[in-house]
């Protein structure tokens, strides 16, 4: 089968984030990290952050937790996320779908106070054939912005993954 790659390029969302305290300790919480920096004004401040630093992975999540509707821009994928069609007709096919692998590259640290522009896109589809199944990998990749700077904050990607058997 193969794959269409007319989906490379095109824009999965836009967000504008607001990272708040509550959000930032939840985060930490949830995934076990008991770390005070993430609490804590003081122990961040003796750390030598600017306020309470958001754990590492939360911008994955930070769409969920700090938007507002309010402050939202238009999204530029006009409401049809091209990785969301991509996934549903595989899935609709039977396939499987996973969240394959997750990576972060960040430029600074992400703090409470911060507001951020996020920004996805497309960047890759590919297939993996094997004896009994399709592989069908799509790569997202959504860049963080300072909102008042437009400075880097962090850029991360992720792979989804549908697993359709021959």
């Amino acid at each position: 089968m193969a794959v269409d790659r007319s989906v490379v390029g095109q824009p999965t969302g836009a967000w504008k984030v607001t990272v708040e305290r509550g959000p930032v300790s939840r985060f930490a919480a949830a995934v076990c990290d008991d770390n005070a920096v993430y609490r804590d004004p003081r122990a961040a401040r003796d750390a030598e952050f600017a306020n309470i630093p958001a754990p590492p992975t939360f911008t994955f999540a930070a769409s969920f937790w700090g938007s507002f509707c309010e402050d939202q821009p238009p999204d530029p994928s006009g409401g049809q996320n091209p990785m969301h069609r991509v996934m549903g007709e595989l899935f609709a096919k039977g396939a499987l779908v996973l969240h394959g692998e997750q990576e972060f590259e960040y430029h600074r640290p992400i703090v409470v106070g911060d507001v951020l522009d996020g920004n996805g896109r497309i960047t890759d589809i590919y297939e993996k054939e094997t004896d009994a199944a399709t592989m069908t990998f799509v790569v997202v990749e959504t860049e963080w912005a300072d909102a008042a700077s437009g400075a880097p904050v962090v850029t991360e990607w992720f792979n989804l993954i549908a697993r359709l058997k021959k």
